[in-house]
């Protein structure tokens, strides 16, 4: 009876102060009309008066939402389709830059109007990211997709859907291997590059010139460690020296050195990884004349643009650091940032007479959320979208066609009812049913669930320091690796024929819009047009 007494007590008090201790009685979610102060709590008792945001005065009017929307049909009624030739191609991705992760990024630049660089493009459209064989896609399947213009199985680049993951021999089967666009612009007579802060030989720059069964097959220890006969299949580091896409690269800038020398050998203070004793960056170097590779970022900015020859940076042994601690670990005299990285390898293969294709990634987007480091993932993309701004700024959008866009999202969520202006890397000023603060940020999944439970509680968040960069966010289910989502992404895309993308597409199409843009390959291009 006293038990009894204590819980319809407790029951009492909630409902008396239902907002301060969110008591939501299991009934109330079994009737059609459920109280809005329910499903829509208002903050604790204790939330500051002042909140933390100051909102601009106008926003406070109806005269100035009126406006900003008569502004925006202006400014739609007044776009001037560009059908000109794309004598140049940019493609950009940022690696599991989901819609909360952009949502999310402008929160943490100071405010929820304001537009990243690439949303400022004209025209918006949404991409469908899965795999032939998985719902939720990897980012090799997506590279053979934004690439190839092919949808493939999880784990493959290069490849259609009859090839099976890691099949040691079907690998070698050219019939089912795909073409991507840099192979199209290669044959056109346009220079082409690519550019990432991950490892060159990782998925999504690999799209660029690889075909092959496994993503991870970076090096030939890795197709060994598979059980694949040894000398039976050209790894990706081979692929991008000596293969038909690779081997014709004008520019090459990223991580990943230890792929391309020999276990025997050392390269950024860590051991090659190679077991066939072969140095492919001195191959690379013997292969065409006028050749440069650098390994640092003095060599790299001292690099003379309007020299003849090709470049080849590399400026890690596995993945370049991250913008925020490159900054921490003083870095910067080491690596160069994306930024400069894509502008010179706009300057560099801007000097082709017939045009270029340039790809370039953003890709440590994707590795700060799977390790539930939210700070490390947004500045990630504020760096990305510095990148994009700066080459927008550089080249000629007349001729010039720019597509920037993701290759998957992330379980990252963005929840609370935070008030504008809340600290996108804090708490919400109201409590959940425990009576303590929920983070703005979390993840449905991933390494952060152990920094935010102990013995099966969840850890009051007030006690946690959430200053380090590296600080993992809540996740509701434990996993060494915080998995990628299955949402759609935005495609952003500006210059010669971008208008065509709009609406919801599947990802392969974005290299057949880049290929009649600046008529490539064997489909149907503009310049068909021009002949009739």
């Amino acid at each position: 009876m006293k038990v009894a007494a204590l819980f319809f007590i407790l029951v009492a008090c909630a409902y008396a102060n239902p907002r301060k201790y969110h008591y939501i009685p299991t009934e109330q979610f079994q009737t059609e009309d459920v109280d809005d102060d329910v499903m829509h709590p208002d903050a604790d008792d204790d939330e500051p008066e002042v909140r933390p945001f100051a909102v601009q005065p106008e926003e406070l009017t109806k005269e100035h939402w009126i406006q900003h929307g008569r502004d925006f049909v202006e400014r739609q009624l007044n776009k001037a389709p560009n059908t000109k030739k794309a004598k140049n191609i940019i493609l950009f991705i940022g690696d599991g830059m989901g819609h909360t992760t952009v949502a999310a990024t402008r929160m943490a630049m100071g405010n929820e109007n304001i537009k990243l660089s690439f949303e400022e493009f004209p025209y918006v459209a949404s991409s469908k990211t899965y795999c032939v064989d998985e719902q939720v896609a990897d980012s090799a399947c997506t590279a053979t997709a934004f690439l190839h213009g092919v949808k493939g199985n999880s784990m493959t680049i290069g490849v259609n859907g009859n090839m099976r993951y890691m099949d040691c021999v079907d690998t070698n089967n050219r019939n089912k291997y795909t073409e991507s666009i840099a192979l199209w612009a290669q044959k056109a007579g346009k220079a082409s590059g690519v550019v990432t802060n991950t490892r060159i030989t990782h998925a999504s720059p690999a799209g660029v010139y690889a075909n092959t069964a496994s993503r991870y097959w970076e090096d030939d220890n890795e197709i060994r460690l598979d059980g694949c006969p040894a000398g039976t299949i050209e790894d990706i580091a081979m692929q991008l020296v000596h293969g038909e896409v690779g081997s014709n690269l004008n520019v090459l800038l990223g991580g990943g050195s230890r792929a391309f020398i020999p276990n025997t050998e050392t390269s950024h203070r860590a051991n090659g990884r190679r077991r066939d004793g072969r140095n492919l960056i001195n191959e690379w170097l013997a292969a065409k004349p006028g050749r440069t590779y650098v390994n640092n970022r003095e060599d790299f900015m001292n690099y003379d643009i309007n020299r003849d020859g090709d470049l080849f940076g590399l400026f890690n042994a596995t993945h370049m650091s991250y913008n925020l601690d490159r900054t921490r670990w003083e870095l910067q005299d080491l690596e160069p940032t994306l930024e400069e990285m894509s502008v010179k390898a706009v300057d560099i293969l801007s000097k082709k007479e017939e045009g270029y294709f340039l790809f370039v990634e953003g890709g440590r987007i994707d590795h700060g959320h799977h390790a539930t480091q939210a700070r490390m993932a947004l500045d990630e993309t504020i760096e990305f979208q510095k990148a994009i701004k700066s080459v927008v700024d550089k080249v000629n959008l007349e001729e010039t066609l720019i597509i920037v866009t993701a290759d998957h999202g992330h379980v990252f969520t963005i929840s609370g009812y935070p008030h504008r202006g809340n600290d996108i890397f804090g708490l919400t000023a109201s409590n959940a049913q425990d009576a303590m603060r929920i983070f703005t940020l979390s993840y449905a999944n991933g390494p952060g669930f152990n920094t935010h439970r102990v013995g099966g509680q969840r850890v009051n968040p007030n006690t946690l320091d959430r200053t380090p960069v590296d600080f993992r966010y809540p996740a509701m289910v434990l996993l060494s690796s915080e998995t990628h989502a299955a949402e759609d992404v935005a495609i952003y895309g500006i210059g010669p024929w971008a208008h065509l993308l709009q609406g919801t597409v599947e990802q392969s199409v974005i290299p057949h819009v880049m290929a009649y843009a600046s008529c490539l390959g064997n489909g149907k291009k503009m310049c068909d047009n021009e002949e009739q």
